[in-house]
């Protein structure tokens, strides 16, 4: 008897750029034929659940919820840029949003700002609008509204075929579907994303639509970026997360090679139990270190503020200073005088204040222009990373 052919598995479709003949991937709609074996995945997908559930749950205990989004996005938008080739770190970023900016590539620090404002688009647009191919493309504008991805047709669907890895598609390690095929794959997709009759557990349709719009690559660039946020975006649409406090692109970094490997092989084998195994892992993974880091955050700033209390000199605008310093780790005198309203004797008073009982450390060595830092929160930040600054 001849064997039958696997549903899981797209189709290949011929193809020609610039004279060179390539077989381009189609991948069948979502979900998947047959059936997912869930009671595989009921471990991974249970602690996971309880995980994110963990993570949801802090936004009613943090005192300020958008103070840790702030930190949280930015953190989220290096880490996802980084994967996609910039140098620009968590430091770069916090210190040219305080103007004191210090040797990283502008245009490096341009992408991530781009970035952030994408990921802040899409989520104030979902009060307003659905998941869908119109909110997707209008991020896509704002990722691509100026540096290097101002060529790369901003806010527009890909008319021409693209690759993965090589130096042209007849060496690429992956040729995405053509041109032709883009926007049908898409709709399929937008239809899976808002189909409830499915059933499946939103964790799961999670990590299906991310490898599905990576496979689809619908952008000439930001398709990495875009699928990284489609999982935070998709979840809290679903009202898993009611504060988008769940990003992977960390996990995904960290496990790279295991991360492209899985993906080939859900388009090549259509493996999509170990893909989704390896995925479930890393939201609970992300989820738990989330919370952890949080509730150390909480701590710091409580015991931070207590000492200020019991030991600074004219602890009212000492106070005012540190609270500052948590939605901008990096601060010069006069930044910190426009955006608090004290006068820069009582600014400068604070920050020597801040400095004497080891919360602020001061980064340039120099008599003027002088930037200080929050080291223990930039650390918390960073996964306790020491931070790179001298």
């Amino acid at each position: 008897m001849p064997k039958t052919a696997n549903p899981r598995l797209g189709r290949y479709v011929g193809t020609a750029v610039a004279g060179e003949k390539v077989r381009a991937f189609v991948p069948p709609p979502l979900p998947p034929v047959p059936q997912l074996d869930l009671l595989s995945l009921l471990g991974p997908l249970s602690e996971a659940d309880r995980a994110v559930g963990r993570l949801d749950g802090i936004t009613a205990l943090v005192p300020d919820t958008s103070l840790f989004l702030y930190m949280y996005v930015r953190k989220e938008a290096v880490l996802s840029s980084q994967i996609e080739g910039t140098q620009s770190t968590l430091n770069d970023l916090l210190r040219f949003e305080s103007d004191a900016a210090a040797g990283a590539p502008v245009d490096d620090i341009r992408e991530v700002s781009n970035y952030i404002a994408a990921m802040e688009h899409g989520l104030a647009r979902l009060s307003k609008l659905p998941l869908s191919l119109r909110l997707i493309r209008e991020m896509h504008e704002k990722l691509m509204a100026s540096g290097r991805g101002m060529t790369k047709q901003p806010g527009a669907f890909r008319t021409s075929q693209n690759w993965i890895g090589g130096t042209r598609p007849g060496n690429a390690i992956f040729v995405p579907p053509p041109p032709q095929e883009v926007m049908p794959a898409l709709h399929d997709l937008e239809s899976f994303l808002h189909d409830k009759k499915d059933r499946l557990p939103p964790l799961i349709k999670a990590g299906l639509a991310h490898v599905q719009f990576e496979t689809i690559h619908p952008f000439l660039d930001g398709n990495g970026r875009l699928g990284r946020l489609l999982i935070t975006l998709y979840l809290c649409e679903r009202g898993v997360l009611r504060a988008p406090l769940l990003y992977l692109s960390l996990y995904f970094k960290q496990h790279r090679e295991t991360y492209y490997r899985l993906l080939q092989e859900v388009r090549e084998r259509g493996a999509w139990e170990a893909w989704l195994e390896f995925f479930l892992e890393g939201i609970a993974d992300t989820a738990n270190q989330a919370f952890q880091t949080a509730n150390k955050i909480v701590a710091l700033f409580q015991e931070d503020r207590q000492r200020i209390g019991a030991e600074a000199a004219a602890p009212n605008s000492v106070l005012r200073v540190h609270e500052l310093l948590q939605t901008s780790p990096y601060v010069t005198a006069p930044g910190a005088r426009k955006k608090s309203g004290l006068a820069l004797p009582t600014v400068n008073a604070a920050l020597d204040q801040l400095v004497k009982l080891g919360m602020v450390v001061e980064v340039t060595g120099k008599k003027r222009g002088r930037v200080y830092s929050y080291r223990r929160y930039l650390d918390l930040l960073s996964d306790a990373a020491p931070s790179d600054d001298p």
